[in-house]
């Protein structure tokens, strides 16, 4: 009998870490399957783009001189070797992803847990406030573990094949600096958790730290004998562990100290604060603003017009950063030839090897346009099982009129995407003196906004059937679309499951024209599963989380 209940005592003490793990477990597993698999592509796909010395030679010589593109992605080490391109290609998307969802995940799993309510019920139990975020930081530590332990696995797999050739040890140290930004801003956004009075404050907060550390980057990699102030911010430390090209572990050094001085500090602050309470207390309340408070549509808009604002002027900024290499790249005549056979298998035949780089690697950004477009069903979810959704319509609010007001914000936000990202490649490309005429780009920036637009569609329809497999299975379908648009035709000719992917049934516009049956029959199909998804909603019951 005692044995049986000291088991249950551990089981209760383990209970805030099991589900802190399982929650960030969900994002960890997306990310670390498309890290890893982004690598296995890159690695495998090397000696086709770059099939001789000169090509690399070239490539290396066009590339690494840049010192614009150095300040945005940092610089390129032995740009000619597998490894430097590998390890150039990737590291940045993984240092800056990587970061985001460490901080958005931290903060949502801590101190959106306490905005929620939910915390209070954990406290109530057999534990006290500094065990229970050291449970907590356990279960995000799980969640980073995953996240290391697919990109890890995927890296060795690619690694161990003959012609890529990279050491087991060395992958899994490329791994570990691609996924130590991830473990950096958990702990910092753990930090910030515990300092701010709201989630939203706590992720500006940690945000913010993360803008320093980028620029102060940037700074360091721009000019000339600046390079030790790489050592002055915890992305350049990141930078610094050189993966793939004369690794060195000595970084490892500070940023372990970041995190577990960030991570101790958290549990420390936690003990020693009340519930709702923070460390930086909250302005003095202001007088209550009613704008925007006149129905659901400027109510969503209202509490979403952040996130819409960073997701459209980060996406609009990467259609540049991808515009300004498309140039230089067409220059150097660098793995033209590849790309302009993948996209002339994807129906590309207009505008030359310029816009032959930008429909490629356009169909990258719809993808993460597809996966804004999930964030935004996710949200909504998150409304209902938070149990904000029952106050709205407790009031003269109709069911159909919040779903409305939250699929047509989501619509907005896709398409200004789609405006922002045109725009921005179309700056990207004149920067460069390039040729491709504004009307041109703004048809590719209106290509990347479709998939999202089905997305909602098809979200609206989970959302309305099944509202906790809504998000779930919504970011397998858009990670499926995008694994097969990737790496699909190299692996299989199967008609069938190559049209299973969203994003092969758009053109790599601005080398293609704007397919407007497949737009037609893609945003037809939308409208229609959101219109069941709406008739779904008004049905059934409100499910709590």
């Amino acid at each position: 009998m005692r044995s049986e209940v000291s088991r249950g005592d551990r089981r209760a003490r383990a209970v805030i870490t099991w589900v802190t793990a399982k929650r960030a477990t969900r994002s960890a597993v997306l990310w670390g399957t498309l890290f890893g698999v982004l690598v296995l592509n890159e690695a495998l796909g090397y000696h086709k783009n770059f099939p001789t010395a000169a090509s690399r030679e070239t490539f290396a010589r066009t590339f690494g001189a840049n010192a614009g593109l150095t300040a945005i992605v940092g610089p390129a080490r032995r740009l000619g070797t597998i490894g430097g391109f590998v390890a150039w290609r990737m590291f940045f998307l993984m240092i800056i992803v990587g970061a985001i969802w460490g901080l958005l995940t931290a903060t949502r799993l801590l101190r959106g847990e306490e905005d929620s309510g939910r915390w209070e019920l954990f406290l109530a139990g057999r534990t006290t406030r500094r065990q229970a975020a050291v449970q907590a930081i356990a279960g995000l530590a799980v969640g980073w573990l995953v996240l290391w332990a697919l990109t890890a696995a995927l890296s060795v797999i690619a690694g161990l094949r003959p012609s890529v050739g990279f050491p087991v040890s060395a992958s899994m140290f490329y791994a570990t600096a691609g996924t130590a930004s991830a473990a950096i801003f958990v702990a910092i956004g753990a930090l910030t958790s515990e300092l701010c009075p709201t989630r939203r404050s706590a992720s500006g907060l940690a945000a913010a730290v993360f803008a320093v550390a980028y620029l102060v980057r940037m700074v360091a990699d721009a000019g000339h004998g600046l390079a030790w102030m790489r050592w002055v911010s915890p992305l350049g430390w990141v930078e610094n562990l050189s993966p793939l090209t004369g690794s060195r572990p000595v970084a490892l050094v500070p940023i372990v100290m970041l995190v577990t001085a960030a991570s101790g500090a958290a549990v420390a602050l936690a003990g020693r604060r009340d519930l709702d309470a923070a460390v930086l207390a909250s302005a003095p309340a202001a007088k209550g603003r009613t704008r925007m408070l006149g129905g659901a549509f400027p109510l969503v808009c209202r509490l979403e017009r952040w996130v819409a604002l960073a997701w459209i002027g980060g996406l609009g900024a990467l259609a540049l950063i991808f515009a300004m290499v498309a140039r230089s790249a067409a220059q150097a005549n660098t793995g033209a030839g590849t790309v302009e056979r993948t996209v002339q298998q994807l129906g590309g035949h207009q505008g030359g090897v310029t816009s032959a780089w930008i429909g490629y690697t356009f169909l990258y950004i719809a993808a993460v346009v597809a996966f804004s477009a999930t964030a935004q069903i996710s949200a909504m979810r998150a409304e209902e099982a938070d149990g904000r959704l029952d106050n709205l319509i407790a009031r003269p609010v109709s069911r159909a009129a919040w779903l409305a007001g939250r699929i047509g914000f989501a619509m907005g936000v896709v398409l200004l995407t789609g405006l922002a990202i045109g725009i921005g490649g179309w700056i990207g490309v004149a920067s460069e003196h390039g040729d491709i005429g504004l009307d041109r780009m703004l048809q590719a920036g209106l290509n990347t906004a479709v998939p999202g637009l089905f997305v909602l569609g098809a979200g609206a329809l989970l959302y309305g059937l099944a509202p906790r497999l809504a998000a779930p299975l919504l970011y397998v379908l858009v990670l499926w679309s995008f694994l097969v648009e990737i790496i699909g035709s190299s692996l299989t000719t199967n008609h069938w499951l190559l049209d299973s992917a969203v994003l092969s049934h758009l053109g790599p516009v601005p080398a293609a024209h704007l397919n407007w049956v497949a737009i037609g029959w893609l945003t037809g199909l939308g409208v229609l599963a959101a219109a069941a998804g709406f008739a779904a909603f008004g049905r059934r019951d409100l499910a709590a989380a």
